[in-house]
C-alpha cells in the first residue's frame, strides 16, 4: 500500500515542494483535476508516477469555466473518496486549493486563443476555454513541473492547453493520455454519477458511433463528410440533434473534407440535462465492446 499523499491548501506550499523536488534532482509531475475522481484520473497518476519521481495532483473546481452556476454547484464533490483513490495509484502529494488560492482578490487576467476556443464545445459553452486556459497557467506558474498530464477525452482542451504552452514558451511538457472507458465503452467521466441507467444505456449511442466510424475507415472511406453522416446516424436514437458530430484536424480543429490516420471524430450530445463529449482517432483501436440487448 502507497503511503497517504501529503495535503497542502496554499500556493507557496506548492511551490515550495516542488521547488524541494527539484533540488534533489527528481522530476516533478503534475496532474490537474476537479475531483470527483475515478478510474481515468487514476491511470494517469500512474502514468505520471510511471515517469517521474514526484507526482503531485491538484484538486479545484475552476469556476470560470462554468457559464451556468448550477451547474458549478452540482458539480460532485467527493473529497474522501479522492483522497483514497490518490493513495492507491501512487500520489505523493495533493494540493486543494480554496478559489482565492487560484484567483486571488483582484484578479483580472484572462487567457484566450479566439481561433480555437469558439470552435466545438466553445461554440456550445462561450467563454468556457478562456477560463481553462486562465486556470491551467495559473496552476502550472504555481506547480512549477517538467511535465502535466491530460486525458484525451476532453480532447479540444488538450489542443489549446498545447497551444498555450507553445504560445507562452512555458517549461512544461504536456503529455496526453488515452481515454479510460468502462467495459461497456463509455468513456469515465465525473459527471456519469449523474445519468439515470436509461440514460447511460442511450449514452452508448455516442461510443457506437465512434466505433462505426473506425470501422468504415477502415474499411477505406475517407470522405469527411460521409463520415460525419455515418456519425449523426448512429447518434440519431437520441432523439435530438447532436451539438456537433465531426472528423477534424488535430492541429486547428477544421473539419476534414479528406479523412486521413490521425484526424480525430469529435462528439457531444445531450442527455436530458446532461451533456457527455467523446472522441477517437482515426486509425486507433477502439472496442470491440459489449452490443446492446
Amino acid at each position: 500500500m502507497s503511503a497517504a499523499p501529503r495535503v497542502i491548501r496554499t500556493p507557496a506550499e506548492m511551490t515550495v515542494w516542488s521547488e524541494a523536488a527539484r533540488a534533489r534532482g527528481e522530476r516533478v509531475a503534475f496532474v490537474p483535476t476537479m475531483g470527483a475522481l475515478h478510474a481515468g484520473h487514476a491511470a494517469l497518476v500512474r502514468r505520471a508516477r510511471a515517469e517521474n519521481a514526484s507526482v503531485a495532483v491538484s484538486i479545484f473546481v475552476n469556476p470560470l469555466q462554468f457559464d451556468d452556476p448550477a451547474d458549478l454547484a452540482r458539480y460532485p464533490r467527493t473529497e474522501e473518496a479522492d483522497a483514497r483513490l490518490l493513495e492507491q495509484a501512487g500520489c505523493d502529494l495533493v494540493l486543494l486549493l480554496p478559489r482565492d488560492g487560484v484567483f486571488p482578490p483582484g484578479f483580472q487576467t484572462r487567457l484566450d486563443q479566439p481561433a480555437l476556443s469558439g470552435l466545438l464545445e466553445g461554440a456550445v459553452r462561450p467563454g468556457h476555454f478562456a477560463g481553462v486556459l486562465t486556470v491551467v497557467a495559473r496552476l502550472l506558474a504555481i506547480a512549477q513541473p517538467a511535465a502535466a498530464y491530460f486525458g484525451r477525452k476532453d480532447f479540444q482542451q488538450t489542443v489549446l492547453v498545447r497551444r498555450l504552452v507553445a504560445d507562452l514558451e512555458l517549461p512544461a511538457r504536456i503529455v496526453v493520455c488515452d481515454t479510460v472507458r468502462d467495459a461497456d465503452g463509455l468513456a469515465l467521466s465525473s459527471r456519469n454519477v449523474f445519468l439515470s441507467p436509461a440514460d447511460r444505456a442511450r449514452g452508448l449511442c455516442l461510443v457506437r458511433a465512434l466505433c462505426a466510424v473506425e470501422s468504415a475507415f477502415e474499411r477505406g472511406e475517407r470522405k469527411g463528410p460521409a463520415l460525419e453522416a455515418l456519425l449523426r446516424r448512429e447518434l440519431a436514437p437520441l432523439g435530438a440533434p447532436p451539438d456537433y458530430a465531426v472528423v477534424v484536424d488535430p492541429e486547428d480543429l477544421s473539419p476534414r473534407a479528406v479523412a486521413r490516420a490521425g484526424d480525430v471524430a469529435v462528439l457531444a450530445a445531450r442527455l436530458g440535462k446532461l451533456r457527455l463529449i467523446d472522441n477517437h482517432v482515426l486509425g486507433a483501436k477502439i472496442g470491440p465492446f459489449p452490443q446492446r440487448p
